[in-house]
């Protein structure tokens, strides 16, 4: 397997985490909607102010596709040879592609920094499997952890229309499914590098 190949498996991590925990956020805010559509709409047949606070339920659990996102661009710049060769050295070689009419600049990146950059392209892109585990596993933590903070919030939801109270315990339970989705990105991060 060429380094170009295994690095993109290590993207495809990336991809994984984004789309699954994408997903659960879906399953999430596509919970919760419901929830809150039911309370406003008692709300206004009751000629009630609806309560505001029910558009902050549905929309938690797509905090968790934000920390899906953020970790796809960390393996994303793990496995990009762009990543191992200076900003300079890849202007210059853009600047005389450009000159010669030629597309692909990294033929004009100096023989020494293009092995030295694939040396530490493959260093990472070794790892592929992991991070490919990474992207599936902590994708699928972060998307439980979205699905269910949506299925709390619409229990969230019919409480406070019910009662009218309870607005910062709601956000508080609602707080900890996250703490989920936060400490999956945060050991990810450190495993990572």
């Amino acid at each position: 397997m060429t380094v170009m190949e295994m690095a993109d498996l290590g993207k495809m991590g990336g991809v994984a985490i984004l789309a699954l925990s994408s997903f659960g956020s879906a399953l999430g805010a596509g919970a919760a909607a419901p929830a809150a559509i039911g309370v406003w709409k008692k709300s206004y047949a009751r000629n009630k102010t609806p309560p505001f606070m029910l558009l902050a339920f549905i929309g938690m659990p797509l905090s968790q596709m934000i920390y899906g996102m953020i970790v796809m661009n960390r393996i994303g710049t793990l496995c990009d040879l762009n990543t191992y060769l200076a900003r300079d050295v890849v202007s210059e070689a853009m600047q005389a592609a450009k000159a010669a009419g030629v597309h692909d600049w990294h033929t004009y990146v100096p023989t020494e920094i293009m092995q030295h950059a694939m040396s530490a392209l493959e260093a990472a892109a070794n790892n592929w499997h992991a991070l490919l585990g990474i992207g599936v596993f902590g994708g699928l933590a972060m998307g439980g952890s979205a699905w269910m903070q949506g299925r709390a919030a619409a229990a969230a939801a019919d409480a406070l229309g019910e009662t009218g109270q309870g607005a910062a315990n709601y956000l508080m339970a609602l707080g900890i499914i996250e703490t989920v989705a936060i400490f999956v990105l945060v050991f990810i991060g450190r495993t990572i590098g």
